[in-house]
């Protein structure tokens, strides 16, 4: 088939129908060019375009100009022209010009990922998305899949793109996706063995056009009824989708009168596949490595701290622990069996910047916890440590920071606000933690410094900001890493002997 066989305003309607057709690909960074390659691979007329024109843009057109795409930088047409389909980033709003014409046209509009499924329709797919946690449960996911055997991968929103999975030979028997509301606002066919919406907070509404628009298309992940829906019984809005999923329906949650998958006396027990227990909270992270000033590992309880009983979950942690459980019933949900789910679980260890213990010096904990970008994040991370020193601020999303304060404030020793937004926090300190004590710091160096000066030996200095980091930071990775390199500075004078240890 070539262009000139498409009627005008009739796009194709599968991976089949585009060799030789023109196909539109907005965006070259990762998942637009891995979309581009492999279009180009399928034999389409490929044509890249994006609206930067920066280093990485261009590097990356070079790579399809040698693959033989066409690619176009510095901005994106008004109007699709000979393409009969248009392929999108998932960061490119579904309002721009370009994709509101090639819909007017009758041109579909697909994300990569959606891209993805057509390319191999049937994969086995477990699919996680939601506001915060996404990635941990899917990294415990992927953890528990190689466990258990299978050739499987992590892929979508946490770094490889599902249409460079999709494409491996041999097949992977299972992949672990995470999905970002932007991916899943552009997909329609795609349909996961089992899928799971950890939380919905606000976040992106901009983007979606407001709050209902975002949880939404966090349903969209649900849409087909093959897809056994995971839901959090413990977040009302994922309560609230998972009653309209047209699916068999499991819950997850640290409330065992509620969750199907869930945490008896102290164990991750399933109770929706007959998993029975799994493994006890104690053992989950158990494999990473020690502290050797007495607390637990990165990311773990600190000393202490009650484990999760059959009335739910007490002390810190809890985030961590309905990570867990909803990879778990993921798993079961895949038939994944109970040994391999607790071999997986005790030896996984968390990224980098979510809940990392960095260093202990005078017996105040240092956490990096950079990757709290939102308010819903950061309430998750304050709520695992009951007496904080808590360095917040950056660049706001369009989000209120009361509900945050008001629900921490009891744990709040003092603040260290940097960055744009800190006026914004400040004066919802004022609203609803008059008396906690709040400074102001230019950079990482001296919030660190201002916030050791206002902790005491027990309390944990922690960075978990609450907004974006593009204020004053390349990204969240760069604002973790020079909040752990100023505290690991206050520690290297200890002797071996002494509290403290190096991240």
């Amino acid at each position: 088939m070539t262009a000139a066989d498409v009627p005008t305003g009739v796009g194709v309607t599968g991976v089949d129908d585009v060799k030789g057709v023109p196909v539109t690909v907005v965006g070259v960074g990762v998942s637009g060019a891995a979309a581009a390659l492999a279009l180009v691979e399928l034999g389409a007329q490929v044509h890249a375009v994006d609206a930067g024109d920066g280093e990485q843009a261009r590097a990356a057109a070079a790579e399809l100009r040698a693959a033989g795409a066409r690619v176009t930088l510095g901005g994106l047409p008004a109007e699709p022209g000979a393409a009969r389909l248009v392929v999108t980033s998932p960061g490119v709003p579904p309002g721009t010009p370009l994709l509101a014409a090639a819909r007017a046209a009758g041109i579909p509009v697909w994300g990569e990922v959606e891209l993805g499924w057509r390319i191999r329709p049937g994969a086995r797919w477990l699919a996680v998305t939601g506001t915060n946690g996404k990635t941990t449960t899917t990294e415990m996911l992927g953890a528990i899949l190689a466990a258990d055997g299978r050739r499987s991968t992590t892929a979508g929103n946490i770094g490889t793109p599902v249409v460079t999975a999709a494409l491996a030979e041999p097949p992977y028997d299972t992949l672990a996706v995470e999905l970002s509301s932007f991916q899943l606002h552009y997909t329609d066919t795609a349909a996961p063995i089992a899928a799971a919406v950890l939380n919905v907070a606000p976040d992106h509404l901009d983007w979606h056009g407001g709050p209902d628009g975002y949880a939404a298309d966090k349903a969209r992940i649900w849409r087909h009824p093959g897809t056994i829906a995971v839901g959090n019984a413990d977040d009302p809005v994922s309560a609230a989708l998972l009653a309209r999923a047209p699916g068999r329906r499991v819950t997850f949650g640290l409330d065992p009168a509620t969750a199907d998958v869930t945490v008896v006396d102290g164990e991750l027990v399933d109770r929706a596949f007959d998993g029975g227990p799994l493994l006890t909270v104690a053992d989950l992270l158990a494999g990473g490595p020690a502290d050797p000033a007495g607390g637990p590992p990165a990311g773990g309880r600190p000393p202490g701290a009650r484990a999760p009983s059959a009335g739910g979950a007490a002390g810190p942690g809890r985030h961590l622990i309905a990570n867990a459980l909803a990879a778990a019933a993921l798993a079961r949900a895949d038939g994944v069996a109970p040994a391999a789910i607790a071999e997986a679980l005790a030896a996984y260890r968390p990224g980098a910047h979510r809940d990392a213990h960095v260093v202990t010096v005078d017996g105040v904990r240092y956490v990096d916890d950079s990757k709290a970008t939102n308010p819903h994040a950061a309430l998750a991370s304050l709520t695992a440590y009951p007496s904080v020193v808590w360095i917040a601020g950056g660049l706001n999303k369009g989000l209120a920071f009361d509900e945050l304060v008001a629900a921490a404030r009891d744990r709040l020793r003092a603040v260290v606000l940097i960055g744009r937004c800190a006026d914004e926090i400040e004066a919802a300190l004022a609203r609803h933690a008059p008396d906690v004590p709040v400074e102001r710091a230019a950079g990482m160096d001296d919030a660190v410094e201002a916030a050791a000066r206002l902790a005491r030996a027990g309390d944990t200095v922690l960075l978990a900001p609450a907004a974006a980091s593009m204020d004053m930071f390349r990204d969240y990775a760069e604002r973790g890493d020079l909040f752990a390199a100023a505290a690991s500075r206050r520690g290297s004078d200890v002797s071996p002997g002494g509290q403290s240890r190096g991240g």
